[in-house]
């Protein structure tokens, strides 16, 4: 695999930023990073490909945790085709790792679900696949937003068996919710399978946060969106989130699953390294003008979220990560921060090794973007999956 050098770049390297920075890529992995005075001093291989960036920010490849589809093709259709044309898609956006996330359907259907993402890792035309998110079906009625409620279900230990057993070990992520009679023993079972748990979709009281989080799940699911409100006599499960530093979260940084100022106050009380941005992005995002589906269910565009048509409730975003991460950055976040919350934490906190960082040995994932958050190129293990330099 040739070298490939990025260099004249700011290096956002998700921990910290540079300027007159260069990078350096080698056999799928990070081979060196230097300032742009060494670069003139450096000596390359005769084939390497060296690439002027012109001043734009160079950073890890944006990390999608959370995401059901795009561009016309979602894990709703049972297809490795089809999440085959996301990850070919999501390359162009700047994506180059994400986790299909699976909506509660009926068995047949989610089992077909997960095998069609697992039968398209290792067959990835862009952004790698590392692993599955199921958002259930372990989920509480009381807190649905537009999942279906035919399709959620108390815990089941033996349907969990059979859905790990569809995965092939390459379930990554589960969002449950805590409180529901036989969490305890679901979260031990997934615990020990690397399966790490988030707390979505929740009505728990504080107290049943607390139990959650001693059976391992330190993780959540969309902030602020279908769990338990904070009040003063029970902090409920946005509460808990909030007042314990060992929670991590999900934020979609859309302007409308949360307001901006709710961002501003979790950067303040909370760590940055426990904010996730993910899109929870549906199948028609960034689709051409033709009828819109999402979980089966017809829904349309307005406020850049998606409705559901036939009561208005939303369904789920539109967002791009690029875009996230410009949102972010416009509601005050440090660029630094944005990306740490768009690459390395996710990968910490899922778990998907030696990615989201610009160290010599990681993986070469790599977005390259100017000031106007405009793609100009991405790297996913080495390879181009977009160059508009």
């Amino acid at each position: 695999m040739p070298q490939i050098v990025l260099h004249n770049g700011t290096l956002l390297a998700g921990y910290a930023s540079m300027d007159n920075c260069a990078v350096l890529v080698e056999d799928g992995r990070i081979g060196d990073v230097f300032s742009e005075r060494r670069f003139e001093q450096k000596r390359f291989d005769s084939d390497a490909t060296i690439l002027d960036v012109g001043g734009a920010n160079i950073a890890p490849g944006l990390i999608d945790s959370h995401i059901h589809g795009f561009s016309g093709y979602g894990t709703e259709d049972l297809s490795a085709d089809a999440v085959a044309a996301m990850s070919e898609r999501l390359g162009s956006y700047g994506v180059t790792a994400f986790c299909p996330t699976i909506y509660p359907m009926d068995e047949g259907d989610m089992l077909a679900a997960i095998e069609a993402c697992v039968a398209a890792m290792g067959r990835e035309p862009g952004a790698k696949i590392m692993g599955v998110h199921l958002e259930g079906p372990f989920i509480s009625p009381q807190r649905l937003g537009v999942q279906r409620p035919e399709f959620v279900r108390p815990v089941d230990l033996d349907l969990m068996e059979r859905l790990y057993a569809a995965g092939k070990g390459r379930i990554s992520n589960m969002t449950v919710a805590p409180e529901l009679k036989g969490m305890r023993e679901l979260a031990l079972y997934c615990l020990k399978r690397g399966i790490v748990l988030q707390a979505g979709h929740t009505d728990a009281t504080y107290e049943n946060m607390l139990e959650g989080m001693q059976a391992g799940i330190l993780h959540s699911t969309h902030f602020f969106n279908a769990m338990s409100r904070l009040h003063h006599r029970d902090p409920g499960a946005v509460g808990a989130i909030m007042i314990h530093s060992e929670m991590s979260c999900e934020i979609i940084a859309d302007g409308r699953h949360v307001h901006p100022g709710l961002i501003k106050l979790l950067m303040r009380d909370k760590p940055v390294s426990k904010l996730v941005l993910v899109t929870d992005s549906l199948k028609p995002t960034e689709q051409a003008n033709c009828p819109l589906y999402a979980n089966r269910e017809e829904v349309y565009l307005k406020d850049e979220v998606f409705l559901r048509r036939k009561d208005d409730v939303i369904a789920g975003s539109s967002l791009t990560m690029i875009k996230g991460l410009q949102n972010l950055v416009k509601f005050g976040v440090p660029l630094e921060n944005a990306i740490e919350m768009a690459s390395s934490n996710p990968s910490r906190i899922i778990g998907l090794g030696k990615r989201g960082l610009l160290v010599p040995g990681y993986e070469a994932d790599i977005v390259v973007f100017d000031a106007s958050f405009r793609v100009l190129a991405s790297i996913s293990g080495g390879r181009f999956l977009k160059n508009d330099l």
